[in-house]
């Protein structure tokens, strides 16, 4: 076989020197330089009624199990840890939720720990992190995951992640966004417009519709829209050239400031929103990648916690036994007692009128 000659077998591409086949250098970077970063910095605030603990305090859902296991974190990192090395696994948190989240990070790096000064949106919540992976690693190529999802079908999942993420090792311009096949219209999700309605190969990015009317999203799915995950895969730079000089001040206090001089930095910054105001308008290098069916929800409302953790009983997919990690609340616990709490109040509302 001449040298030189690029071929492609089971999805990646050697070139041959001889008679040995090599990898390509869009493979070789991508297993040296792929990191996961798992997005864990939110306040969870559509789900407080929900989260409150026993001393009233809302736990932030990420660092709650969906049912007396691990917590939705825990499992967001055993996740990255199938498309990246736990070397290179980073999670961005909140300082003000330091109480849940330093037992369970203890074992991630301390560098690869991202501590956000105050929550200021999504896209703020993505650039600090880019940027101290940048630091570390100026070649990286980044798969971002909210740490608060639940996927019932996790091997399909993987598989998604890890097929965006060779694809950006081999077209580094572009970022590869997970799509999800709506179920039914959704007015809380976002929404992905895609040029075509290919289920089988990346498609072009058309626009990006946050949180429609159900009018709307019934029309967008229609049109063959997909919901819209924030699960993605990109080289650190292009997702870094996404943030125009409406962020130039941000990025200089993010690289040249440290301790109370970036929390004060961070007290006069903007909440901004990544899906609307950074990804919208840069749908040129965006391509959209549809997953197969494998029961994706974001846990955004106490509603969508009930129907995924009867779903779960409908599978007979009972709770875990014994925590193998630390958690602060039981999700199917809390809708236990709100449910109990509900038909008591709903029993003493009858008394009330009988009388």
């Amino acid at each position: 076989m001449a040298i030189g000659e690029i071929l492609q077998r089971n999805g990646k591409y050697f070139r041959f020197v001889g008679d040995e086949p090599r990898e390509s250098i869009a493979t070789v970077k991508h297993r040296l330089h792929t990191w996961a970063l798992v997005l864990a910095g939110g306040d969870g605030s559509r789900l407080r009624s929900l989260t409150r603990n026993v001393h009233g305090v809302a736990v932030p859902k990420q660092f709650c199990s969906l049912q007396g296991g691990p917590s939705l974190l825990q499992e967001a990192l055993q996740r990255a840890a199938t498309v990246a090395p736990m070397h290179r696994v980073c999670a961005v948190v909140a300082a003000q939720h330091r109480q849940w989240w330093t037992s369970m990070l203890g074992y991630l790096r301390r560098s690869n720990v991202i501590v956000q000064p105050f929550n200021r949106g999504t896209a703020h919540g993505v650039l600090l992190p880019l940027l101290r992976i940048a630091d570390m690693d100026p070649e990286a190529l980044v798969v971002v995951l909210p740490a608060d999802h639940y996927f019932r079908d996790e091997d399909t999942l993987i598989a998604s992640l890890r097929e965006a993420a060779e694809m950006a090792s081999i077209n580094s311009g572009s970022i590869y966004l997970l799509g999800f096949e709506p179920s039914e219209p959704d007015c809380n999700l976002g929404y992905i417009l895609p040029a075509t309605r290919s289920r089988a190969k990346p498609t072009p990015v058309l626009r990006f519709i946050e949180k429609p009317s159900w009018s709307r999203a019934h029309a967008l799915i229609l049109r063959g829209a997909l919901w819209n995950s924030f699960t993605m895969a990109a080289s650190v730079r292009t997702l870094l050239s996404l943030f125009d000089r409406t962020f130039d001040s941000a990025i200089q206090a993010i690289q040249t400031l440290e301790g109370p001089e970036l929390d004060q930095a961070y007290q006069h910054l903007r909440a901004v929103d990544f899906s609307r105001d950074v990804l919208a308008g840069n749908e040129g290098v965006l391509q959209v990648l549809p997953v197969p069916a494998c029961g994706w929800t974001d846990l955004g409302t106490p509603a969508r916690v009930e129907l995924t953790l009867r779903q779960l009983l409908d599978d007979s997919i009972g709770p875990t036994a014994r925590p193998y990690f630390p958690t602060h609340l039981n999700l199917a616990d809390q809708c236990l007692r709100l449910q109990r709490t509900g038909a008591e109040s709903r029993r003493i509302g009858a008394a009330d009128i009988h009388v």
